[in-house]
């Protein structure tokens, strides 16, 4: 069973992780610092998540993606638990991602905090 039951679901938990992030002071200055737009199209439950300068968006927008990366949402589960590391993932083509890759590789020590995050925001879920 997918860990998101379905679009909404997956918006409010996963979509509402990435607005956390988005509003702290160290991982929106290196979003900004990077300049980059990277699209989330996401599949079992379908979504698509925006993160970028400006924040996070959810649904299509009318914005220039500088990467997008396909994912499962299974598999964004897996990467916020540290069970699936963002190099590994893309060898396996777990996640497939078109564009400018090294400017999100640039990202990963600033997601650190996040993976303590993270568990705690999924248990306030129930997951």
């Amino acid at each position: 069973m997918a860990v998101f039951k379905d679009t909404e679901y997956l918006y409010e938990v996963l979509g509402g992780f990435w607005k956390t992030l988005s509003e702290k002071n160290e991982f929106s200055s290196a979003i900004k610092e990077a300049d980059v737009q990277i699209k989330f199209e996401i599949t079992d439950p379908s979504a698509i998540i925006w993160v970028g300068p400006n924040g996070v968006e959810f649904g299509e927008q009318e914005i220039k993606a500088d990467v997008t990366m396909q994912l499962a949402g299974d598999v964004c589960h897996a990467f916020w638990k540290k069970d699936l590391s963002l190099p590994v993932a893309l060898a396996l083509r777990k996640i497939k991602s078109r564009g400018n890759i090294a400017k999100v590789m640039k990202l990963l020590p600033v997601l650190k905090p996040a993976y303590v995050l993270y568990p705690e925001y999924m248990k306030k879920h129930g997951l």
